[in-house]
This record gives C-alpha cells, structure tokens and sequence, in this order.
C-alpha cells in the first residue's frame, strides 16, 4: 500500500510538472522533478525561502514557480550541488551555499545514503532502510557545516519569509544553528518523523517543544507517509510565527 502511495503521489506530481513549460523544461533537461507536493504551504505570500537541504533543487523550483520568491538553498553534497547549480545556472533569484547548516562551524562527516535525498549529518538506522529500501548507507564523506547567519544576513530575509528544513533526522541541530535569524521568519516549514529512521535523532514532538518558546505554534501538517499499520512516519510540519 506505501509503495502504490508513492508511486501515486509521483504520478500526480509528474502530472503538474509536465502541464508547466519552466518545470517541464527542467526535467527532461536535468531529470530534475519540482517538489510541487508542497503548493498548498507556498501558495501564500512569499517573498524570502530560506531551503535547508536543498538536494538537486525540487523545492526551490517549486517555491520560484508558485511563490516567485527569492531562494537561498543550502546542500553540503558536491556532486548533488552541481545539478542544482546548473538547474538555477539562469535565475540570479537563487543562490545555492555548498553547506550544512548545524549548530556550530565545523567539518562533519555525513553518511552518505544509496539515494541521495536521504543522506544525513546522522548514522542512517534500520529503519530508514526497513521503511524505505534502498536508502542504506553506502559511505562517508566530510562535508561543511555552519550556522545560518554566516551565510544569511538579517537584510537578505525580506519578509514574508519561510525557513524549510528537510535534513533527514538532523532537524533540531540545524534549527539550533538558525537561532540568530530565527524571529525574521513568519513560517517553519519541516520535515520530521515520528519514529527514529536515524540513529539518536529527535522526533516531531521534540521539534514542536523547541519550536514554541522561539515564537513558533504548529500549524499544518503535510504529505504523510505512513507504515502497513496506518502510523504516522513522518510528514512535512508547517510552524506560524505567533504574533
């Protein structure tokens, strides 16, 4: 049932990608496919997406199609980088950071996974690989981490602004790591399991508890994905600034 799931959800997606010239374009260029599963969360007005995590570039892609806000992505993998630099190499509107973003600046190791949008700053668990195969760990590699305003200043988040995370388990290290800036962004957007797919990760309700004394409350929750029982994985959970 989780894989008929998936392959509707791809289905769909391909669907809209394939109705719009920019983001069809781009795939059959880059076979890189937009992360339009988000439009509800980027329909709303946006001027500044801070994209943590930013792989090959499907959600800045689908943030300049549906938002038209300005991007600044982050993805510590080279090689996954490059795709991404070739994809945005003609929208001055994105800028891509060769980076992580944690709690300090340092070089860490990041185990790399089978799939390359499931690689994490984490040891990759059973789990991961039980719920989702092929996404086994199949090396290391030393990559760069810092903190958010090394790279952002407050002046470059105009607002309304949205921070995404999708940095398989790493969530509340890079949130951590975005404290300075945190109070300039009206939305949180972010992935966040319910069970640990990576070793000593934290889970939603870890990142919900974090998330509310810096001024943020839980406000929608995104594209579960669910286990043969009908639990909850994980999903994509949209946080509003409470004003």
């Amino acid at each position: 049932m989780r894989f008929l799931s998936l392959f509707m959800l791809r289905l769909r997606k391909l669907r809209v990608v394939l109705w719009e010239p920019m983001l069809r374009r781009v795939f059959f260029q880059h076979l890189v496919m937009a992360g339009v599963e988000h439009k509800a969360v980027l329909k709303r007005s946006l001027s500044t997406v801070v994209d943590i995590g930013a792989n090959r570039g499907q959600f800045a892609l689908a943030a300049r199609a549906i938002s038209g806000a300005k991007v600044v992505s982050f993805e510590p993998l080279p090689d996954v980088a490059k795709i991404f630099q070739n994809v945005f190499s003609d929208d001055p509107a994105v800028r891509l950071h060769v980076a992580a973003i944690g709690e300090r600046s340092e070089k860490k190791l990041i185990h790399l996974s089978a799939r390359d949008d499931s690689s994490s700053l984490l040891e990759i668990g059973d789990a991961q690989s039980s719920f989702f195969p092929g996404t086994h760990e199949v090396g290391t590699l030393e990559v760069r981490v810092g903190i958010l305003d090394e790279f952002v200043s407050m002046e470059e988040i105009v607002r309304p602004a949205m921070l995404k995370l999708d940095v398989q388990g790493f969530e509340l290290q890079a949130l951590a790591g975005c404290k300075s800036l945190i109070s300039n962004f009206d939305y949180i957007y972010c992935e966040c399991s319910f069970v640990e797919l990576y070793k000593e990760q934290k889970l939603a309700a870890d990142v919900i508890d974090y998330l509310r004394p810096l001024g943020f409350s839980l406000a929608g929750i995104y594209n579960p994905s669910y286990d043969y029982d009908g639990n909850c994985i994980q999903a994509d959970l949209l946080f509003n600034q409470i004003k």
